[in-house]
């Protein structure tokens, strides 16, 4: 292990089957790592966990390189002090003190962020955005989130829970959406809708959708978003054309917040954005088609993430230094 620059701190990626933790230094680079199993059905028991992984690694640091401060990104709604989280839909918090809870595990001082917040602050700080001042994120993996970097800073609102991008409404009384409200854009641009579209295509004998079932052993249950993605890939039209419809909804999602962000750069991360330009492509033409004032405006950029899994580990770490 190389020793590390400046400061280091710990990120946390709190998830709802696993915990995965970094010693990240000044420069956002990865000094040290491990992960665990989430025990997501008990607060007192996430705590102990995340307090383990933090002394683990403590312990694995050079002489003379400490870990100051802990950073952790959790799915959920994060309190304006970024301490409590009010709410989180996978984990079993409720107005749970995480913050206080973990300083005093780790007697270290404690920073909560909501983990798409969190991942787009590590990609604006070190990866794809990190030429500019102003970002939009969105993250699309079971659900889409993302986050938005305006003049250099993390927006968060007034209560911190800003930048719920997935929960844009873009079909009034549309699919309803597990946060209660129908329409949502996660409802029709996530990985969950594309894996929803393409087993619903293939139990009604869409013969277009032969070769997929065939890649899933003859069940379309087995279907899933890496077998879409590798699909796709390889060549499969059906494949092709799931990835272009989720890509269409968030091209169309995504012109709707750039009207009112103005960002630089967009930057689409999460597991679905392996499938690359499958995706890229689709969310651009869209964009470009509905982006308000188009021709007539500077036009934001659209990249793919660069830090992968380890952005909200990144990005966390980098907010207990901030």
């Amino acid at each position: 292990m190389s020793a590390p620059t400046s400061t280091v701190t710990c990120g946390i990626d709190i998830g709802g089957t696993k915990i995965a933790g970094a010693v990240v230094d000044a420069g956002g680079i990865v000094v040290a790592e491990s992960r665990v199993t989430s025990p997501a059905t008990d607060p007192d028991a996430i705590g102990a966990a995340v307090a383990g992984l933090v002394t683990e690694l403590s312990t694995a640091m050079p002489q003379g390189h400490p870990v100051s401060a802990v950073g952790v990104g959790a799915a959920g709604y994060i309190d304006a002090d970024r301490s409590t989280v009010l709410f989180a839909p996978n984990i079993a918090w409720r107005d749970e003190p995480l913050g206080a809870d973990l300083a005093r595990r780790t007697g270290l001082p404690v920073v909560i962020e909501n983990d798409a917040n969190a991942a787009a602050w590590g990609e604006f700080r070190y990866g794809a955005g990190g030429d500019v001042d102003d970002q939009l994120m969105v993250t699309v993996g079971t659900g889409v989130g993302g986050g938005v970097i305006i003049d250099g800073r993390l927006l968060r609102g007034a209560f911190g829970v800003a930048a719920e991008i997935g929960h844009l409404c873009i079909v009034p009384e549309g699919r309803l959406c597990g946060c209660g409200n129908r329409g949502c854009l996660e409802q029709y641009g996530s990985g969950s809708a594309l894996v929803r579209e393409a087993r619903e295509a293939a139990a009604g004998s869409s013969l277009l959708a032969r070769e997929l079932v065939d890649r899933a052993g003859g069940d379309p249950a087995a279907i899933t978003g890496p077998l879409i993605t590798q699909a796709a890939q390889e060549g499969d039209r059906f494949a092709v054309e799931q990835l272009e419809r989720i890509g269409h909804w968030l091209g169309h999602g995504i012109a709707s917040l750039v009207a009112v962000l103005d960002p630089a750069v967009i930057v689409i991360g999460g597991g679905v954005s392996e499938a690359g330009d499958l995706l890229l492509d689709p969310i651009r033409e869209t964009f470009e088609h509905e982006l308000t004032g188009r021709g007539y405006r500077p036009q934001a950029e659209i990249r793919r993430a660069q830090l992968g899994n380890r952005a909200g580990v990144i990005g966390a770490a980098d907010l207990a230094r901030v």
